[in-house]
Order: structure tokens, then sequence, then C-alpha cells
């Protein structure tokens, strides 16, 4: 190594702030709610070659660690020395980058004189990109809206015009969507000024030496995580509603010393709905999975996926082929991380019960607005689990004030679920509710994507599994991953699941029993017959306190 240790951990700290200084950039001047309040989004900084140096602190996994390896597929089409200073690249080729055509990949090459040296990248999840209101009905990828192959948004600082022209006249929202392309591609800019500054700051002419050995550090850190697993196959099989057929995702992760393989085969055939994952969406996931799960402050970047290789056979739900319809990919592909985990139980030091897993996207029509809800996390050994937390998305939910500014709807409740968490010593997170309604006095419509409806999040060690949820219209159920008209008056509800439990409820700590109970996270009928926990309210009201609550002790 020729730079010395304390440059190095200067650079990536100052690429740390550039990458956070990206994406502040991106959320403050987007134009849809999706970017800007629920940060549907990835920011990266990358090497001339694409590989991925880092990350902003937040993000999805299914954009980032995507985007990570979508990124050689644009340096491929586009070299750097076929770019020029100003051009600005864009996608959303589902097998190139984030697995669906509503999320838009723009990236952007940072000039030091007339030689590129990196490249900034966002991946944004578009308001809408024409064809079908997001849904699993496509019977291929044609139908699902606008495919974009890796082309210039920009060339030399101009804007391509006609291809703007075309993106305006095939989709919904003109405004919102080419606003967001306008957002990405200067947060891009912001970060690339920033990083030449860097450079300038530490007397560096470029990114290769500091990056390879930003790479290398998460590469050895991660090479000796994985070293500390016993050798071995672990197998594990998770369960999806799918789209009128159960989805069987299998695993076998291969441990042989400093490497590991996440091996999908005897997972489900592709299917003919939307529901199709593209390799590059599932190895985000898994790689996601299993970093989280052993080495989760290792820095992110390419280093830290090499010594992990995800498979999966070719046709398969979670390597579909083109020209397969994949509208609809989180909701079998945010199932991927529990397996993991469920596979790697037996050599983790903690382990989680199932979660709600697949983030629930409802698509509310004409209003083309976007509402992204999560149910509760699986409890772990030591810990419940989190309520309506978006594992393993990390989006965030739209508040009710701005849902209802940006289209003419009413959230008329939004509550956590009482008893959706599984049961357990430590108890599983709670999904939400929702209930939804319209102001216009008009046909409107819901495309409602959720998944666990059949099929609950598993407990662990004798927790309970969590609540599955249900989607309903005036008390009936409503059909899910796909769009529904619905009548001036309706009343839509949604009751997100709950995650697992872990351990034997009756093992749990009556104090907490009451707590939970206090909170509205338990009935007191649920804690007697699951907790075997008696609990008397000593009063009636809207409004009750902790003293309001006792326990009842059994009489001998």
């Amino acid at each position: 190594m020729t730079l010395d240790p304390v440059t190095v951990g200067i650079a990536a700290g100052r690429l740390a702030s550039i990458l956070d200084e990206q994406q502040a950039t991106l959320v403050r001047t987007a134009f849809s709610t999706i970017v800007r309040e629920s940060e549907d989004l990835a920011c990266g900084v990358f090497d001339r070659a694409g590989r991925m140096l880092g990350q902003s602190h937040s993000g999805t996994p299914g954009h980032i660690n995507a985007m990570a390896t979508g990124a050689r597929h644009i340096v491929a089409a586009f070299p750097p020395e076929s770019l020029a200073p100003g051009d600005v690249l864009l996608t959303n080729d589902p097998w190139m980058t984030a697995g669906q055509i509503n999320d838009l990949t723009v990236a952007t090459p940072v000039f030091r004189g007339d030689r590129v040296i990196g490249m900034f990248a966002s991946t944004c999840h578009a308001p809408d990109i024409g064809g079908r209101l997001l849904s699993a009905e496509a019977s291929d990828v044609y139908e699902e809206g606008l495919r974009l192959p890796i082309m210039k948004l920009a060339r030399a600082g101009e804007m391509n015009e006609d291809l703007l022209a075309l993106i305006r006249a095939n989709v919904r929202t003109p405004r919102e969507t080419i606003g967001d392309l306008y957002a990405q591609a200067a947060a891009n800019d912001v970060g690339a000024r920033s990083l030449l500054r860097c450079l300038d700051d530490l007397g560096l002419e470029d990114l290769e030496k500091v990056g390879a050995e930003i790479r290398r550090r998460s590469e050895t850190a991660m090479r000796a995580a994985i070293e500390q697993l016993p050798d071995g196959r672990y197998e594990a099989v998770g369960y999806s509603d799918g789209h009128g057929e159960r989805i069987e995702l299998r695993l076998a992760a291969i441990i042989d010393g400093d490497e590991i393989t996440l091996d999908f085969a005897g997972s489900s055939p592709q299917s003919e709905h939307g529901i199709n994952v593209v390799l590059n969406y599932t190895h985000a996931y898994a790689s996601f999975a299993l970093k989280a799960a052993i080495a989760p402050g290792v820095p992110h970047n390419d280093g830290s996926f090499t010594p992990v290789h995800v498979t999966a056979p070719e046709g398969s739900i979670l390597n579909c082929r083109e020209p397969a319809p994949v509208a609809s990919r989180h909701v079998v592909g945010h199932f991927v991380p529990g397996v993991v985990l469920a596979a790697l139980a037996p050599v983790i030091e903690r382990h989680s019960a199932g979660s709600a897993d697949a983030l629930w996207i409802s698509v509310w029509s004409p209003y083309n607005l976007t509402l992204f809800q999560s149910g509760g996390s699986g409890a772990w050994h030591g810990r419940d689990g989190r309520s309506s937390s978006g594992f393993p998305s990390a989006v965030a939910s739209v508040p009710t004030e701005v849902l209802e500014n940006a289209a003419p709807l009413i959230q008329r409740e939004r509550s956590l679920r009482t008893d959706s968490g599984g049961a357990g010593q430590w108890r599983g997170g709670l999904g939400q509710t929702s209930v939804m309604s319209s102001r216009e006095r008009e046909e409107w419509r819901v495309s409602a994507l959720a998944d666990r409806t059949t099929v609950p999040a598993p407990g662990a060690d004798g927790g309970h599994d969590g609540a599955p949820g249900e989607v309903s219209v005036d008390g009936e159920p409503l059909p899910t991953k796909r769009l529904t008209r619905l009548a001036p008056g309706a009343h839509v509800r949604l009751d997100l699941p709950g995650g697992g439990g872990v351990g034997d409820p009756r093992e749990r700590d009556p104090q907490a029993v009451l707590r939970d109970v206090v909170d509205g996270y338990v009935s007191i009928d649920a804690a007697h017959e699951l907790y075997g926990v008696r609990i008397r309210q000593n009063r009636e009201g809207r409004v009750l306190l902790p003293e309001d609550f006792e326990i009842v002790e059994e009489q001998a």
C-alpha cells in the first residue's frame, strides 16, 4: 500500500459525508412523494470501472445493492473514453439494475480534466412509468411500461429533450417523473463537485489507489467474518402467497473457508404474473441479509460483495428470463433475507423469527398516489420485534397530512394492530391498520401489492406466528396484486401482518405483558389466553393510564 492509513480513513469518511450530501440534495429537490417522503432510493459512488466505493447512510438494499452490481453494465455500454463532461446516463432495464421498470437509475461520470475518475449514481422509484398501473397483472415486461436501455439523459450538459418528450408522452405523472430525473442529475452533480474538492484537499489525482484500499479493507473484514462460521451446508425454505399459487423459496448456504455461496436451487419456477425477480435483485437482498447477520459494521462497498456468491437457476422465480413480468418483484424478493437468516440460524449467535417481509405498496388511481406501508418484524432472542418497521426495505411511510394533501383521499384510521405480533417470550412486532376513502364522488381504483395474507410470519423456538394480513373493502375481501375498481363511498381497510414471536409465551415477564396491554399491543383476553397473565382494567374511558390496569394474582 502506497497510501498511509490516515489518508485512507479521511478519504472514506469524506466519501460518506459526500454521499449523504448527495442524498439530501436528491430528497430536497425531488418532485414525487415517493422520493421526497418515503425515500425509496439509493445513492452511491463508483470508481471508473463501476465498482462501488460507498453508499449514503440510508436507502433500500434492493436499490443500492442492485445498482452496485448493475453499474458494470453502464460502464460496459459507455466506457469512460466514450464520455464527455456533462454526459448523464439513464436506464430502467430490470435485468441490469433494480428489477422493475419503475426504478430509474441515473449515473453521472466525474471528470478531472479530460479523464473520467469515477461516477455518482442514484436509483429512485418513479411515480409512474406508463403501461399498466403498478400491479402483478401484466403477462410480460412490455405491458408494464416504458423500458429504457442504457442511454444518455444529457449530452455534454444539454438534456436529451427527445428522450424527455418520449417519457412525458408515456407516463401519467410527467411533472413528477421528469422532475425526479432532474433531481437525480442535480444530486449527482453535487456529489461530483464535493468529490473533486476532497481529492484536492488530500492531494490525490483520482480514486484508484484510495478506492482499492477501501475495497480491500471491506473484503478482508467480510472474509474474516465468514471464516468465523463453521464450514458446511445449511438449508432453509420460505413461502410467499404468490399470485394464486404459493411460491416456495429454497436456499442452501454453503460456507467454505472465507467464502459463502447462497444457492436458491429448488425454488419455484418463474410465474406468468409480475412477481418474478431478476438475479440482480436476488443478489441484492441475499447479500444484504448476510452482511446484516455477520458483519453489520463493515463498510458497504464492492469489497464486501467479493466473498459472497449468489446463484439461482435461470427460469426460476429468483432468476427469471426475459421478457417475464417483474413489476411486483418485491413481494417475492423481500422474502429472500428471511430465508437467508433462517438458513444461518444454526451458526449465528442471535437469530430472529419471521417478519412481515414484503413491503405493502398500494397505488391509488386515478390519483396515481403510491402509499408504502410496513408490517411487524420478527422478535430476536432478548428483544421484541419492531412494530410497523420497514425491514428489509427501509422505506418510510408517507405522513397522513402529506398523503391527504397530495390526493383527494382520507386516511380515516392509522393505528397499530392489536394482537398482530406473534406471542412469545419476546413478542413479534405489530402490523398497522389503515382505512382509506375518497373525497371524490366518482369511481376510484386501488392496486394493493400485499403478501403474507395466507402465509404468516413464522415464530421461532416455541414462539407463535404473527397474524396474517388482510385487505378488505367495506368488510369484504379485496383481491391483492391486481387493480380493483371501487365505489365512490367505499372504505378500503389494510391490515398488515405482524412478526413472529420467539420463545414460549408463558415465559414472558408478566410486567412486560402488562406494559403491552397498557400500550394496546396485546388485548386483555390474549394476555390471559396466550401468556397466562390475568389483567384487570379498573375503569372505563377513552383515555386510560398505566395505573388503570393491574395484574390479578391467581388464587392458589
